[in-house]
């Protein structure tokens, strides 16, 4: 067992789930991947490794590693999700919809808004979940015209 699946595995136990073999093989592909990856692209890259992997499993194992904070759903267009692999510190997410890239921003960019909310509306923030999509710098450089 390699060292991305222990980690898997304490944070599944941390959260009082079981650790399977299936859930940390997906846990691994989602680490792997360094992008969002829909279930179904999940599942084509478990299968060529682990060619008995049911569907089911598969879908059912991402929501768990969702639930126990190792991955985040993100929407894509038309109400599809994708996964990402996750740390365990509260972050929120960079999402380009151009390439799949997804980066982990810390809680500091979005403390403002909540200490904004609370300073205006009298709110107070006690959990937030932001993702932010748009295109990533490398993209946005390929798309520039040359000069």
């Amino acid at each position: 067992m390699d060292r991305a699946s222990l980690a898997a595995g304490d944070r599944l136990v941390a959260a009082g789930e079981r650790v399977t073999r299936q859930r940390l093989q997906v846990a691994n592909v989602l680490a792997a991947a360094g992008r969002q990856l829909t279930a179904d692209q999940v599942y084509g890259s478990l299968r060529r490794q682990v060619p008995s992997i049911g569907r089911a499993t598969v879908f059912r194992s991402l929501e768990t590693l969702v639930d126990a904070g190792l991955a985040r759903r993100l929407e894509l267009d038309g109400h599809v999700y994708a996964y990402v692999a996750c740390l365990p510190q509260h972050h929120h997410h960079l999402a380009c919809t151009n390439c799949g890239r997804v980066e982990e921003i810390d809680e500091a960019y979005v403390r403002p808004i909540a200490d904004r909310l609370e300073r205006d509306m009298g709110f107070q923030v006690d959990d937030a979940r932001l993702d932010f999509y748009g295109r990533c710098a490398t993209c946005r450089t390929e798309e520039s015209p040359a000069s």
